[in-house]
């Protein structure tokens, strides 16, 4: 395996077919590892940790403390891969704070930071790349808000969505992200998005056509079994295979 270092600007450039872009999260040491080892060339530390680990209802509970614990240990895998990080709910609602916030996450260990939004954040953004920060933007169903929103809806269906989601994702490529990443955007959106960005899309429950695919890892390989997103298809039962290798342990040696 190529051992050379995977940086921002490496994977600006990842446009399919030529390359496709897998992303996976990870919030401790093993799991960067293990995944870094697979090859996955960018690994997010995202703030899916509120629920996948932390037992929080959705991500707006987590917080600038709980990131940087996370990023730390996934940081000390030292992985090849580009390892990203959330900025957390309400952590980037001015320029000033969002700056902190990203400093405090590379300092922890992070490569790179992420935030929800396009040009309502625009100014944040700027500030952060300002600093030499690389950044990766986050567009769609925005998990933060899903209080606001009252719930988790695709985006691209609803008159205006798709006009505002090629503005969002052409002033994240003007601005200087490395790449977007689409949630829960139509097919048709997030494809006339690939095609006209020049930086790549990762999508996650976005369709086939964007030029990378990101998961949350425990959706992946079923180790986070009580919730599944309809558009994820595991490739592992981790949580049964788990409480079944406990079981065998129990019944060995328990009389």
């Amino acid at each position: 395996m190529n051992e050379k270092k995977i940086t921002a600007t490496e994977l600006r450039g990842w446009k399919a077919p030529a390359r496709r872009v897998a992303a996976l999260t990870a919030y401790d040491y093993p799991m960067t590892r293990l995944l870094d080892e697979a090859g996955v060339p960018l690994i997010l530390v995202g703030d899916s940790l509120g629920m996948v680990v932390l037992g929080y209802p959705d991500t707006t509970p987590v917080t600038m403390e709980e990131m940087e614990h996370h990023v730390r240990a996934a940081a000390r895998a030292k992985p090849r891969a580009l390892l990203a990080a959330d900025l957390p709910y309400r952590g980037y609602e001015t320029p000033r704070q969002a700056v902190a916030n990203a400093r405090r996450l590379i300092a922890a260990g992070a490569e790179a930071v992420k935030a929800e939004g396009g040009r309502a954040i625009r100014p944040q953004i700027e500030a952060i790349m300002e600093e030499g920060i690389p950044y990766l933007g986050h567009l769609g169903m925005l998990p933060q808000s899903v209080r606001v929103e009252g719930g988790y809806h695709i985006k691209g269906r609803k008159p205006g969505e798709q006009e505002a989601l090629v503005e969002d994702a052409a002033t994240l490529a003007e601005i200087g992200a490395f790449g977007v990443v689409l949630e829960l955007v139509t097919p048709a959106v997030s494809a006339e998005i690939t095609r006209l960005l020049p930086i790549p899309t990762i999508g996650i429950g976005s369709g086939p056509d964007c030029d990378g695919q990101i998961l949350v890892t425990p959706d992946l390989v079923g180790t986070f079994p009580w919730f599944t997103p309809r558009f994820v298809k595991p490739l592992m039962n981790g949580g049964a295979e788990m409480k079944e290798a406990v079981q065998k342990w129990m019944h060995n040696f328990v009389p």
